[in-house]
Order: C-alpha cells, then sequence, then structure tokens
C-alpha cells in the first residue's frame, strides 16, 4: 500500500540518534498503530515492546536480530519482522524511507 487514508497522525516527530532517525507515528483508518520515518546512514540499536514489521520503502540496511549472528540485507519493497521484547541492530547503507507497523 503506497497510501494511507483517514489517519489520526502526532504532529511531534519521533526523533533518535541526534536526529539520525526521525518518524511520525498515527493510527490508520482501521486503528493499528505505525510510524513513517528516514534514517540517515550509520549503526543504531532499536528495542521493542511489541513486535514489529519494517517495511523499507527505500534504501538499504543490514539487519540482525537479537539473539542472531546473521546479518540481512534489505532494500526497496521488502521487510522483516521483529519479535516483541527484542532488540535488533541495523546498519544503514543509504538514506532509508521506511514504515514500521506494530503488531498485536
Amino acid at each position: 500500500m503506497s497510501t494511507f487514508k483517514n489517519v489520526e497522525l502526532t504532529k511531534k516527530a519521533n526523533v533518535y540518534f541526534d536526529g539520525n532517525v526521525t518518524s511520525r507515528s498515527f493510527l490508520d483508518e482501521n486503528g493499528e498503530s505505525k510510524s513513517l520515518g528516514i534514517m540517515m546512514p550509520g549503526s543504531y540499536t532499536f528495542g521493542t515492546n511489541q513486535a514489529e514489521l519494517m517495511e523499507i520503502l527505500d534504501g538499504e540496511v543490514e539487519v540482525k536480530l537479537k539473539d542472531s549472528d546473521t546479518w540481512n540485507t534489505y532494500t526497496a519493497d521488502t521487510s522483516f519482522d521483529v519479535p516483541a521484547n527484542s532488540s535488533f541492530d541495523i546498519k544503514v547503507k543509504t538514506i532509508t524511507d521506511y514504515c514500521c507497523s506494530y503488531l498485536k
């Protein structure tokens, strides 16, 4: 899906890692929580409370999930799942546009 209709958007940005990662949170028309954001090149570690689906809209990243030794590459139109109460390391190779869906 390339567009979202009838959303409830939080105006204030989520800013992480000295502004190198930013996003905007919203609820879609089904009440599901999501965020759209941009990551600048660099290495970051994110923790999760809920399970997440990370969709890479544009760019290139390498991701290693907690308790894994494997780095996987994701580019435009690919995605990966992160379990609840976990974390992942991400190496952002090029400016990356993403959508994160918080799963119940």
